[in-house]
């Protein structure tokens, strides 16, 4: 059995672009909030600090999920090349 810290390394080695991003976005997603915001609190998404930093984090998440398997199709198209 393989011990949790190995596999939680493993998980974050192989998920990396995409929880840099989903940090990034989160925290975008708190400072549109503090500086943008909404004054009057009727909007959905901006009126509370954590739903801008939740939407904010899973926007960042498919960004680098967008990205990381842009980087993976390019990986395997290049090595495919270079087989042939």
């Amino acid at each position: 059995m393989v011990k949790l810290h190995i596999r939680m390394r493993n998980f974050i080695f192989k998920n990396k672009l995409k929880i840099i991003f989903c940090i990034i976005g989160a925290t975008g997603g708190f400072l549109y909030w503090k500086f943008v915001g909404c004054e009057s609190g009727t909007c959905p998404i901006k009126s509370v600090w954590y739903w801008s930093t939740l939407w904010g984090a899973a926007m960042g998440y498919l960004t680098g999920d967008l990205i990381a398997g842009m980087i993976k199709k390019r990986k395997k198209r290049k090595d495919g090349e270079r087989t042939i």
